[in-house]
Order: structure tokens, then C-alpha cells, then sequence
């Protein structure tokens, strides 16, 4: 049985892969506006800010390097306390043909393990995400197979970067033991248990305390609410005893009806459930060493 952190970190997703500018006005899309809402975030309480990139002429998903380095390099320059956390996630998503299911349609955007890592071996943030996950999202399939896995973690390992390990359904958390066991990561884990999303793990009490079960006794976790389970999901991780992480990639509603104008105001609102039920929120520092990272913040790129 665990009980509540001591000290609960705080992530921010500020913009997302699925969220798009027509479900909210608020949406960052630049490196300028995605950076400054890492940099509020922070303000507000977050001590990790987990970052996706944009084009902005297109408004679309990107993961070009120069996008991601402008990104970078403002937080750091503003803030180097702040834990930087880069997706990996894109570069997975498989759309068959109609025609002939396997050639792949317009919106799939499989490429080589190493690609989707590139931007990590060049830019070196404290953290970066690495998917577990082979599932129907949605419409569409995402493919993340254990031997693509294996190739992106050597990347993420050979960069000096710790993996968060995302977590889609209770496969996903079977392989991370695999990988565990045969020395791909290396423990203690950080992970992520994200829950809403089509058709993974289902949010609520239940599936956090299941899942939780699943892991190694030394991982540190955070339980993810997509939609409307974002913030009931703030307080059913922090109470099972993990971190908490909201933002703009997981919901657009700040309450039923309202939405929520920037990222800060969804870290202040998850700060506030964690204190009210008695937690304390990590500062940068604090979640340096709760995730086993260098105490000293890195250097420019």
C-alpha cells in the first residue's frame, strides 16, 4: 500500500499531438507561445513542463528539430530550474488504406525509431516520454513495437536522457518489465499510467489502483486523465501516491463549460486539489531528486 508523496510534481502538457486550435482558442502553437506557456506553467507551480511542437503556418503536429530547439532554448534561457520533458510520441500512428489495408493513408506518420528521437540526441532535455503502446486510438492504430522500443531507448540512453515511461494498458506495463529485465531501461522507472484515451486504460479510482499494482515498487508515477477525467485524475494519483500533470494536451475545460485560458491556470487549479487533500508541491529541485535526476540544472544547447 502506498501512500500520498510527500512532495507531488506537478507536469504541464502545454499543447498536445490530438488537441487542435478549433476545440480551443487558448491553444499555444508557436515555439514562442508553446515555450511562454511553459515558462506561466511554471509560475504557476509545475516543475515539469512535457512539450510537443507545431508548425506555425499549418497549426499541425510537427517534430522539426528547429521548432523544438527554439522551444528549448527560450525556457532555458528564462528558466534552466524548469525540467524540460520532450515527446517521442509522434511518428507512430498508422492509417490504413480503405482499398488495401496495408498501404498506409493520408494521417499516418510511421517512420524509423531513430527519427522520432533524433531531436533528443541533439537537444538533450532531463526527460523524454517513450511509448509502450501497439492500440486502436481512435480510428486509427498506434504501432510502438518491442523491437522499435529497443532502438529508441538505445537513442534516449546513449543521450544521457531519462525515459517517462507512457503506460496505455496493462501490455504496455508487461513489456516495461521485459525491458526492465532485459536491461533496455534501467530502474527506478518514471512513468506515466494515461488513462481516456481510445481504447486503452479507462480513468478512474479503479484502474489507478490497478495499475499501480502493475508496477515495480520503486517506480514513480503519475496517473494521466484525459477529457473530463483530468482533474478527478489529479486527485486519484496524488491519493494513490503519485504525481499529477494537466494541461492544455489532455483537456481544454477548466470546469464544465469554462475553458481554461492558459496552461497555468490548470496547474493553479491541480495545485489547489493537492493542498487541499494535504500535499505539497515539489519545487524544481525537489523533483530533480525525486526522479533521479542531476541536482544542477543543464546547460544552454
Amino acid at each position: 500500500m502506498r501512500s500520498p508523496q510527500q512532495k507531488v510534481i506537478i507536469t504541464c502538457a502545454v499543447t498536445g499531438n490530438l488537441t487542435t486550435p478549433e476545440q480551443t482558442p487558448f491553444l499555444p502553437i508557436t515555439p514562442l507561445q508553446i515555450a511562454d506557456a511553459c515558462l506561466g506553467a511554471a509560475d504557476a507551480g509545475a516543475a515539469i513542463v512535457h512539450i510537443h511542437v507545431r508548425d506555425p503556418k499549418t497549426l499541425r503536429p510537427s517534430m522539426a528539430l528547429e521548432y523544438y530547439q527554439e522551444v528549448v532554448e527560450r525556457i532555458r534561457s528564462h528558466n534552466p530550474a524548469l525540467i524540460l520533458n520532450l515527446t517521442t510520441g509522434p511518428g507512430g500512428r498508422f492509417v490504413p488504406s480503405v482499398d488495401d489495408p496495408k498501404i498506409a493513408a493520408e494521417g499516418t506518420t510511421l517512420m524509423v525509431p531513430e527519427k522520432r528521437v533524433e531531436h533528443i540526441a541533439a537537444l538533450r532535455p532531463e526527460i523524454c516520454t517513450l511509448d509502450l503502446n501497439t492500440m486502436n486510438s481512435g480510428g486509427q492504430v498506434v504501432i510502438n513495437t518491442p523491437a522499435n522500443v529497443r532502438r529508441m531507448a538505445k537513442v534516449i540512453s546513449d543521450a544521457g536522457v531519462k525515459p517517462e515511461i507512457e503506460l496505455f494498458d496493462s501490455g504496455d506495463v508487461a513489456l516495461m518489465h521485459d525491458l526492465l529485465r532485459d536491461g533496455t531501461l534501467q530502474g527506478p522507472v518514471l512513468c506515466s499510467v494515461v488513462m481516456g484515451v481510445r481504447y486503452g486504460f479507462q480513468p478512474g479510482p479503479d484502474t489507478v489502483l490497478y495499475a499501480r499494482g502493475l508496477l515495480p515498487a520503486d517506480a514513480q508515477f503519475t496517473a494521466v486523465g484525459i477529457g473530463r477525467a483530468s482533474f478527478p485524475s489529479v486527485a486519484q494519483s496524488y491519493l494513490a501516491g503519485g504525481h499529477v500533470r494537466v494541461g492544455l494536451e489532455d483537456a481544454v475545460y477548466l470546469s464544465h463549460g469554462r475553458f481554461a485560458e492558459s496552461n497555468a491556470e490548470m496547474v493553479t487549479k491541480a495545485r489547489r486539489i493537492v493542498e487541499d487533500l494535504g500535499g505539497e508541491i515539489a519545487t524544481f529541485e525537489e523533483a530533480r531528486r525525486i526522479v533521479g535526476l542531476t541536482s544542477a540544472a543543464p546547460a544552454n544547447p
